[in-house]
């Protein structure tokens, strides 16, 4: 099954403009949001946090669970259509925070997960039965660093898409270099 991959994302994140303006020219509003399925979504991995209260800057942002989920699909919206389309079997979740494993150095912190079998590595094997991948934000680590809800959104954009890229197979050094770590 021949599958059509972008060779890398080729925005890369900088300056001082929210990424939903900067990349894509314009804000989600809550009514666009409230027309997308909030079932799925995710994305970056942190070996630390930055910024928040562990970093000695401002106290973590409040926003509810539902606040949080609409701030998600909000910019889930932000997604470029092609990377939307070429995503398959792929389910998003929120979840609190990470727990980390057994081997995970225990001050882990993580903005999200993608756990799955990426594009690149599926095989007539993969087809039949397969459970979805599974993308999860992280809400708290998320929240220790943003201080506005245009902060989550735009920290949640940039989140999924570095999940998004590993189910595209691509690999951390790589988002590394083209500034999605």
């Amino acid at each position: 099954m021949p599958i059509d991959l972008p060779p890398g994302l080729p925005i890369i994140p900088d300056g001082e403009v929210p990424f939903s303006q900067r990349i894509f020219g314009v804000r989600p509003t809550a009514a666009r949001a409230a027309d997308v399925d909030a079932a799925g979504t995710a994305a970056a991995e942190v070996a630390g946090a930055a910024g928040g209260t562990e970093a000695g800057g401002a106290a973590p942002f409040e926003m509810s669970p539902e606040d949080f989920e609409a701030a998600v699909s909000d910019a889930l919206l932000l997604i470029p259509d092609k990377a939307a389309r070429a995503m398959d079997n792929v389910a998003i979740f929120i979840e609190d925070d990470y727990t980390p494993q057994s081997g995970d150095d225990p001050g882990t912190v993580l903005l999200g997960l993608y756990e799955g079998v990426p594009l690149t590595e599926r095989g007539s094997w993969w087809d039949a039965g397969s459970l979805p991948d599974r993308i999860t934000i992280f809400r708290q680590p998320i929240l220790d660093i943003c201080a506005s809800r245009q902060d989550v959104i735009d920290e949640v954009a940039i989140t999924v898409i570095h999940e998004i890229a590993h189910h595209f197979g691509i690999g951390d050094d790589r988002l590394h270099e083209l500034g999605w770590g």
